[in-house]
């Protein structure tokens, strides 16, 4: 049976939320090739307030297509957006849902009446295809996958 997608476009990308501050990633975990930092736009749900679009660099690895955010940042910047939330209230309840085309996330910078409603949105959004989880076990890191779509 077919999940319930929001984005209109083909899921894509392995996504994992790295909740470690001293651990940033230099290698992929499937490939064990560099990563690379590059800038997402994520599209995000934050219970409460709604969709947003928020232009995230993260450590990615082209082969895998595997973004990994650093969850520290992400609160960080959650919390200066949204200053009536906690910290450990922000951190918590927040949901990367998928990735917005690059070009169409730029035109709406500069007119952000681009997207008039959320088909709009859901037109020029990937899901993300698989949810990983960043697990520490003795002897090293690893990823667990979570969901798949």
């Amino acid at each position: 049976m077919a999940k319930k997608r929001f984005g209109k476009l083909p899921p894509r990308y392995l996504f994992a939320l790295n909740p470690y501050k001293e651990t940033r990633f230099s290698r992929c975990p499937k490939c064990e090739r560099l990563t690379y930092p590059r800038k997402f736009p994520l599209l995000i749900v934050v219970p409460g307030h709604g969709l947003f679009v928020l232009g995230k660099t993260c450590r990615y690895c082209p082969k895998c297509e595997f973004i990994i955010a650093h969850q520290d940042e992400l609160d960080s910047v959650l919390t200066t957006m949204f200053p009536e939330r906690t910290r450990d209230e922000t951190g918590k309840e927040y949901f990367v849902l998928g990735t917005v085309q690059t070009r169409v996330w730029r035109k709406a910078l500069d007119d952000p009446s681009s997207f008039k409603n959320l088909e709009d949105i859901r037109e020029h959004t990937a899901d993300i295809k698989r949810y990983m989880e960043v697990k520490y076990e003795p002897g090293g890191w690893g990823f667990a996958g979570k969901t798949e779509t």
